[in-house]
């Protein structure tokens, strides 16, 4: 049975599914748009630092006033409607939800919130990413714990991807490669807010008219956001990652086949099995025609004679020996998309995508040269921008997860393109998020460093 039917059942049993949402932002508010035409889901409570900013946001996105005038909680289930806090705790510990939607971008909050809703029985979507990156396979971890569900958000690209290496491997393919489209040339890593939207391709007076966040958007400009989104795939699918950081080969859609095989045949990659973003823009700056920048893929293989021949039969785009093929979806819809992960988990009890391993890191690495007593602004900021790494590397490097790279005081001098290390800042031991992160290391560190995909029990 479609989720959307369920949902339909679920809206004539006057049952809907309970929903409270941790920051009204850009994506939240996608999200939010979307809701009012889903059946069979209520949003009870919105939580955001500025209520006036989230109501500002509902009104952007077509919402009537009286939809989100509910004076609390109980007003909201008795009437249908929706009660806006800038308390996340009335949201994670409040009985009525079943789903929290952490929504905030900030990692170290989320983990917060993540934390909480899992102590008190609520399943969480966890849109904010960078969280998953340096800590999402002891969230999940923790969820199993707490009996409950711990998901990548739909429409964002991990989870997209996610899907593609599942039917891949359901349908019986090897997956060589999997991933997504970015528009990246070297010097991105050097971008900071101020130089983001003309690299980007938009003017400031788009940036304004959406409602955009110029940090936000150069996490995905530099370098940061690609590498964030990798690791989170590679620790969800097992698939393992570049040596030395993302290549970002330029193809078209048509090319993906043949730039994202074993170098041995052709292509970049190191071995098979492996993440790897794909590059919108030629090596010079041009553009190329159909690419994949806001989509994403996956290329597997034809393991005999007899599939390759399907492959030709069916006028499947392949690589020239036959063998590779790439399935691929060209654009993503971000928080227009959140809806198939509630549905996901409140009805088939199966999240969008999770860590089950241990195998990327993304790491704090500078984009000029660093002094001490500067203090880093973690991703999209003019400090650092995050490179993906092997898990097993970053351990060796001591490496500095770029999601605990916010609000730190660099100890000594760093060298524009070095990697930071623990060493090199004086973190806050007292938060959450610390706490996590290290008791991760501590907990798979020997098989990590064995070279070895931990499963996660």
């Amino acid at each position: 049975m479609s989720l959307h039917t369920r949902l339909q059942q679920r809206a004539a049993e006057g049952r809907p599914v309970r929903i409270g949402l941790i920051g009204a932002g850009k994506f939240g508010a996608m999200y939010l748009a979307q809701i009012p035409r889903t059946p069979g889901v209520q949003l009870v409570a919105i939580a955001d630092l500025s209520p006036d900013a989230a109501r500002v946001n509902l009104e952007r996105v077509g919402w009537k006033a009286e939809r989100a005038a509910a004076a609390s909680v109980q007003e909201a289930l008795k009437h249908g409607t929706t009660w806006i806090t800038d308390d996340w705790q009335a949201v994670t510990r409040e009985l009525s939800i079943d789903i929290v939607v952490e929504c905030t971008g900030n990692p170290i909050a989320a983990v917060d919130h993540c934390l909480d809703a899992f102590a008190h029985g609520k399943h969480v979507v966890n849109v904010t990413v960078e969280a998953d990156a340096f800590c999402g396979p002891l969230l999940a971890h923790r969820a199993r714990q707490a009996g409950v569900l711990y998901s990548l958000a739909f429409g964002d690209q991990p989870a997209l991807i996610c899907d593609l290496v599942d039917w891949a491997r359901t349908c019986g393919f090897p997956v060589v490669a999997a991933g997504r489209g970015h528009k990246w040339l070297p010097h991105f890593t050097e971008s900071t807010p101020e130089t983001v939207w003309g690299n980007y391709g938009l003017t400031p007076e788009q940036a304004k008219r959406g409602g955009l966040n110029p940090k936000m958007f150069n996490s995905f400009l530099d370098g940061s956001k690609p590498s964030i989104e990798s690791s989170a795939v590679a620790n969800a699918t097992g698939l393992t990652v570049p040596s030395d950081g993302l290549l970002y080969p330029p193809a078209s859609v048509e090319d993906i086949p043949f730039v994202t095989r074993p170098k041995s045949e052709g292509g970049v990659l190191e071995r098979k099995g492996m993440v790897e973003v794909v590059s919108s823009l030629e090596a010079d700056g041009r553009k190329i025609p159909y690419d994949i920048r806001m989509g994403v893929w996956v290329t597997v293989e034809a393991e005999t004679d007899y599939i390759r021949n399907c492959f030709e039969e069916y006028n499947a785009h392949t690589d020239p020996s036959g063998r590779y093929f790439t399935l691929y979806k060209r654009w993503h819809l971000i928080g227009l998309e959140v809806g198939m992960s509630v549905a996901s988990v409140a009805l088939r009890g199966e999240p969008t995508g999770v860590a089950t391993c241990w195998n990327a890191d993304v790491v704090a690495t500078a984009k000029r040269d660093l002094a001490a007593g500067e203090m880093l602004d973690g991703e999209g900021g003019y400090t650092v921008w995050g490179k993906l790494l092997p898990a097993e590397r970053s351990l060796r490097l001591g490496g500095l997860p770029l999601g605990l790279a916010h609000n730190v005081k660099l100890v000594r001098p760093v060298k524009k393109g070095q990697s930071l290390s623990w060493a090199d800042v004086a973190i806050d031991t007292t938060t959450a998020a610390y706490k996590l992160r290290s008791e991760m290391e501590a907990m798979f560190a020997p098989s990590v460093r064995a070279l070895h995909p931990t499963a996660i029990a």
